[in-house]
């Protein structure tokens, strides 16, 4: 989706929103049991629409909200 969000990126967007060091998040906990609510989840699509994701929308996140996925998606790449 984009080249500019990288995996690391991604984490540490995350982890900032969530108050946590970017290590301390598994690839496929779900980050509903962490504490992101839909304000965070809409806060980081707008981030990374803002960084190239432009055709990202909220379902897309929520649906399954794990780092790994979000990855994937995002990068286009594995974790």
């Amino acid at each position: 989706m984009s080249q500019s969000l990288s995996p690391d990126r991604i984490r540490a967007d995350v982890a900032e929103l969530l108050g946590c060091e970017p290590a301390e998040i598994e690839p496929d906990e779900n980050l509903r049991d962490l504490g992101l609510d839909s304000v965070r989840l809409m806060t980081l699509v707008e981030r990374w629409r803002a960084g190239g994701a432009d055709t990202l929308e909220l379902p897309d996140l929520a649906e399954r909200p794990e780092l790994a996925h979000w990855t994937a998606l995002l990068t286009g790449e594995n974790p």
